[in-house]
């Protein structure tokens, strides 16, 4: 069973100084510039705010006549995503929130990338907690090696893509990103070109070459995990994992609401899902060899790498927004969370009930839902 469990919203904004502090015009200044880094590292450039509805295409109306703009952030995690799509099933039941209606925009990194993408579509929580369960030891069902396991990683990667095209393909067909009717925001890594890669939806016309790539392909281009999953190619686009720059993509969704579809940042309210993390520390031992194996510790690096990654954009987001706008669930376990191990999605499910507990009038209250 998991322990230590905590809800991770920020505090950072606790007390009249810290308030003063986040109004100062220095800091507002550097977050203007960490923000236009990252809109420049994803090759976000839009001229016109446009919004695909069906076949139509309409003007963008302005944030002020839409009122609170919701975002459904989504970790990555492998197996672990079942953590969030539980989460969001005791939502959609106990709280009676239809979640495609509630959210404006949707955004999924790798194993968050699936759940977003299904919602998109308009799939229910039952049919997405399905995947996990049904279809999540047939996608982390290692292949046979000749050798010793611990080898495999510097030589391929653990798991066939074909398995989890074979599981997603069937309820995702053939929608295409630029047929997805409500803003999707999918991150990937252009490894040939080394530059994030950031799929969007019919919402963004301008300057969006991606709008007839099939949603599956993006999907998984998005969970091509390094060591776990090969890359994805999409035309002469060579991917992996939008983990290694966005393992949240909670920061890149603002982004978009703020500069394609033209959001005011206060009318900004995300709810953002984690997958659970287990500490990797590497302690103060001296170790004579550091190789990625004896040292590093294989895959768990990875792991290590996008929890990083998660963390600042938390970070940057708990000084950005205000703490009525920013909702982070997520847990701590002292046990080890591999991203493939199927065998933990028992206890997922119930701490995912826990933390649904433990918050549901928190959540009530962030997304305004009646009692």
């Amino acid at each position: 069973m998991f322990v230590n469990f905590h809800l991770s919203p920020s505090n950072a904004h606790d007390g009249p100084e810290g308030r003063k502090w986040i109004k100062n015009a220095t800091v507002l200044s550097e977050l203007v510039i960490i923000l236009m880094g990252l809109i420049l590292c994803t090759t976000v450039h839009q001229e016109r705010n446009w919004f695909r509805i069906s076949s139509l295409e309409v003007p963008i109306i302005a944030s002020k006549d839409l009122g609170l703009f919701y975002i459904l952030s989504i970790d990555g995690g492998g197996i672990r995503g079942f953590f969030p799509a539980a989460i969001l099933k005791h939502i959609e039941t106990e709280l009676k929130v239809p979640l495609r209606e509630r959210f404006n925009m949707f955004a999924g990194t790798s194993t968050g990338s699936i759940i977003a993408a299904f919602l998109a579509c308009g799939a229910n929580m039952d049919k997405v907690a399905g995947v996990y369960r049904d279809d999540g030891p047939s996608i982390f069902s290692r292949r046979r090696f000749w050798g010793p396991r611990v080898f495999e990683p510097a030589i391929r990667s653990r798991y066939r893509q074909r398995r989890l095209r074979e599981a997603l393909a069937p309820l995702l067909g053939n929608v295409t990103l630029g047929s997805v009717e409500v803003p999707l925001v999918l991150p990937a890594t252009d490894i040939g070109k080394g530059e994030a890669h950031l799929f969007r939806s019919g919402y963004a016309v301008d300057k969006n070459e991606d709008l007839q790539v099939p949603l599956v392909d993006a999907v998984i281009a998005s969970c091509s995990a390094p060591t776990y999953f090969d890359p994805t190619r999409i035309g002469n686009t060579l991917l992996a994992d939008g983990g290694l720059w966005a393992n949240s993509p909670a920061l890149a969704a603002v982004i978009e609401a703020r500069q394609t579809l033209d959001i005011t940042l206060e009318n900004i309210r995300v709810l953002s899902l984690g997958t659970g993390h287990s500490p990797t520390g590497y302690g103060l031992i001296e170790q004579k060899h550091w190789g990625f194996i004896n040292g590093w510790r294989g895959t768990e690096f990875v792991d290590f790498l996008m929890f990083l990654q998660t963390r600042s954009t938390h970070n940057y987001l708990e000084m950005l927004l205000d703490k009525k706008q920013f909702l982070r669930l997520s847990f701590e376990s002292e046990t080890p969370l591999n991203l493939d191990d199927c065998s933990i999605m028992e206890d997922l499910e119930t701490k995912a009930r826990e933390v649904f507990r433990e918050s549901r009038e928190k959540i009530r209250r962030f997304l305004d839902v009646g009692l």
